[in-house]
Order: structure tokens, then sequence, then C-alpha cells
């Protein structure tokens, strides 16, 4: 009895999705705004792009001794030394892609210099066959980002020193939006026919940080102005708000992405039911965060399940460095000291694994030999 029990959940579940993902693909989006309709790739094409790409494999990637994105790629402080070392030891696991997030006021500060070392990150990447990917905007952490010197971190606080990208009010401001595009084009246009680039993602997390809603327009500018350049790399917009999950943003990104791209904390259970809601879009999936260690989301359970559904894999987090992304999201220790299990990471500040079984998956997933 238990086993038919089991059985007939099983069915109704796959039903329950299926009639779930029948309304997603008609009603939901019955009413949601697209953008340039015909740049935006087929299924076809999205399909055919990830087939041609080995098993996706990568981390959010910003090396030890930047707080945040400006502290990566400002002049002063852009270290190609350390992100040759860091880099080096992600090809050594076998890693393929790094999700880098950018900063429009370190191109406002210097835009030919910035430009100038993105082509630089890019060639060292490309020294250790990793392509990236770039994130634009970020409505993540700390409200008003400043050109110069960066905070120094606070002692156990996850992202202390992390900016959003424009900023807040900045974001919601119309009066910005013109220079905003002349960074987003500039930048696009500059790389677009770049193969060192896997994809572009426009915005991280819209609406996060209690802006909801008003995060719309600009969000829908940002892929106004990317159709406009129609790079020959895939765009997205990753999904992360799963409560009424698909809301106004998440129908629009899902629309208007090339490629699905997404982030799920959630233990293996419940991300792979979120994995089978977002295939009846048919479009190549990309988990561009996930891996926080005390939520249940770890590599050792999740790694593999990412793996035979066919789903990129990219944690968040690297190497121990300024970020302080190994400390909890909402539990700081001030006073100092480690965390009792890691948040995030990989890597130790020394380049040697906080966990050698995840290390050895992580290899083994991306089939590095021993």
């Amino acid at each position: 009895m238990y086993l038919q029990g089991q059985q007939i959940f099983m069915k109704l579940k796959s039903l329950t999705l299926i009639l779930l993902g029948l309304m997603l693909n008609a009603a939901s989006f019955a009413q949601v705004k697209i953008i340039a309709s015909g740049k935006i790739w087929s299924t076809e094409k999205a399909s055919d792009w990830y087939k041609k790409q080995p098993y996706l494999v990568g981390a959010n990637y910003i090396p030890a001794n930047a707080i945040n994105q400006l502290e990566m790629w400002q002049a002063d402080t852009f270290a190609p030394a350390i992100i040759d070392k860091e880099l080096g030891w992600a090809e050594g696991l076998g890693i393929n892609t790094m999700r880098v997030f950018l900063h429009s006021l370190a191109y406002k500060a210097d835009p030919a210099g910035f430009k100038s070392r993105i082509n630089e990150f890019l060639k060292i990447a490309d020294k250790h066959h990793i392509r990236p990917m770039f994130v634009f905007f970020d409505d993540c952490w700390n409200k008003v980002p400043q050109i110069g010197r960066q905070p120094e971190k606070k002692i156990g606080i996850h992202n202390s020193g992390w900016m959003q990208d424009p900023g807040d009010p900045a974001y919601k401001e119309a009066s910005n939006y013109p220079a905003l595009e002349t960074y987003v084009k500039d930048i696009l246009k500059t790389f677009s026919h770049d193969k060192r680039i896997l994809l572009w993602d426009l915005y991280n997390e819209p609406g996060n940080s209690g802006k909801s809603g008003t995060t719309f327009p600009l969000l829908t500018k940002i892929f106004i102005w990317s159709r406009e350049i129609n790079p020959d790399q895939p765009i997205t917009a990753g999904l992360w708000n799963w409560s009424g999950a698909f809301n106004e943003l998440n129908r629009f990104q899902l629309a208007n992405s090339d490629v699905i791209s997404y982030h799920c904390y959630d233990s293996p259970e419940k991300h792979l039911r979120t994995i089978e809601i977002l295939k009846f879009f048919g479009k190549p999936m990309i988990c561009t965060e996930y891996m926080a260690r005390t939520r249940n989301s770890t590599f050792i359970n999740s790694l593999p399940m990412l793996k035979k559904e066919n789903v990129a894999a990219i944690n968040w987090g690297f190497v121990d460095g300024k970020t302080n992304t190994k400390y909890a999201w909402d539990t700081p220790l001030t006073a100092g000291g480690e965390p009792k299990v890691w948040f995030h990471e990989i890597l130790k500040a020394d380049g040697s694994p906080y966990i050698e079984a995840e290390t050895d998956l992580i290899k083994q997933v991306t089939g590095v030999k021993k």
C-alpha cells in the first residue's frame, strides 16, 4: 500500500506541475511586456547554444582583496596578480565559468580604463579556460556606492561593504538613466562579439532590499538597451524571489531572457521542484546562485542533482576574503572568529579546500583527473 500510495502521489505531483506549467505558459504571460521580441532567442537557438557548452560549473567571483565590485575594478585596487592566482586555483578544480559583477561607477570614473581592466580580466580568465558571465545592475546590500576608497570590512558580517548598482535612490531617478544607458551600451558594444564571455546577466535580484516592483522601470530599460546592441552572447536576468513565485518581475524576466537563470538556496528536494517548474519554459537553465551550507544547500547534496538535470551550477563564493561571505546573511559574529560552519566559499585564503570532499566532488563533476 505504501508503494502504491507513493506512486499515486508522484503521478499527482507530476500532473500538478504540468497544469502549472501550462498556466504559466499561457494565461500568466498574456500581458507580459516583451522587449524586441524578434531578438529574443528561440528555444531552439538557446538549446543549440547550450549544447555547445561544456557542463558549466562555476562560482560568483570577487578576488580576496576586494570588499565589493568597486574595489575589484577601480584602477588603484584592481589586482591582476591576485586574480591570476585565484583563477588558477579555479582551473585546478575544473571550474569553467565565473559570475562577475561590474559596477557603473567604475565606468563613470574612468570609462576607457574600466574597459581596459575588463579586457585584462578576460585575458587572465581565458588563460585559465574560464568564460565569465558579467552582471550589470544589483539591488542587494548597501544603498549608496561612492567612487574612491571603499569601506573596511566589518568583523563577522556577511557582505558588509557590498554596494548596490546604481544604488538607492539612484535606481529610480530617471535623470540617471541616460548615463546608465551610455554605460551599458558601451560595455555591450565593446564586448558583444567577444567569445571569451559566456553571457550577460543584466540585473541581480531586481526588487530586493525592499524595492519590489519599483525596480521595474530600470529592469525594463536595461533589456531595451541590451536588445538595441544585440550581443552575440545570450542575455538573462535571474529569478530569485519565490514568494508569489510568478510575480510581475519574474514573468518579465522569463519572457525576455534568452536563457533561464535563477537563484535557489533551498534543500535539493525543494530545489528540484523549482527546476521541474522551470523546465516548462523549454530553455536551458543556469543556477547562478546556490550553496549555503547551513540552509542544507551544499555541494554534496545539490551539485550532483544539478548535473543530473543538466542545470549549470554556479555557487555563491569562491575564496575566503574581504566580502566575509563565509558568515551567514543573518548570523553576524561581531566578536570575530570562525563560524561553526562556513555559509559560502570553497577555498581558504591560502587556496586549500575548506572541505576536501567538496573539492573532490567538483573535480569529479568537471572531469578533472586526480
